[in-house]
């Protein structure tokens, strides 16, 4: 089982800027959906048979603001893995999503000096083959927007378009199990 997660709200998500694998911190609503989501991850791990879990999360200081959150509630040390990342989106990272026409989940691909699908397909899938097979599998997993779609389409067999449609919340978990993914929405924090 995996329990996946993005990182809380940003400064530049607010502003709507590109962060790629640039840094901006969590704004109070973050840091509070970070909370929020904590405290779900350690329900749901409560509700689960007793077995060892582990947090894995990405460098940048947004998902590590955010995993010290779970972290901390959980009872987990977290371990930093940088296949977790964000897609690097090279010359556009810091730019406004307007100064670069973003259009669907699509156009992330396209920034000159950025990475590809296949680029970070193949950091997702790698980081999924090195855990322990289910059912023995317990795993936190904090990461961001792009890449953690990619992960639950890589885990979930998904089709290139479908895996880019799916949501990327900042207030929910997501339980990947038994070859399927399960979303879990945290309380409201507004």
């Amino acid at each position: 089982m995996i329990l996946l997660l993005r990182h809380g709200e940003t400064h530049w998500n607010v502003e709507r800027r590109i962060q790629g694998r640039r840094e901006s911190a969590l704004t109070p609503r973050g840091e509070r959906q970070a909370a929020a989501m904590g405290r779900l991850v350690a329900d749901l791990i409560r509700m689960e048979p007793p077995a060892d879990w582990r947090l894995a999360a990405s460098p940048l200081l947004r998902a590590q603001a955010t995993a010290q959150a779970v972290a901390a509630r959980a009872g987990l040390r977290i371990d930093t893995d940088e296949r977790l990342a964000e897609i690097c989106c090279g010359d556009w990272e810091g730019k406004l999503r307007s100064e670069v026409g973003a259009g669907g989940p699509e156009w992330f691909f396209g920034a000159p000096g950025g990475e590809t699908f296949e680029e970070v397909m193949a950091r997702v899938e790698s980081f999924l083959a090195d855990l322990p097979p289910e059912p023995r599998r317990r795993m936190v997993v904090v990461s961001h927007g792009v890449t953690g779609r990619l992960l639950r389409g890589a885990y979930a067999g998904l089709p290139r378009a479908e895996t880019l449609a799916q949501d990327v919340p900042q207030d929910a978990v997501y339980r990947l199990a038994g070859g399927q993914v399960d979303r879990f929405d945290c309380e409201p924090i507004d």
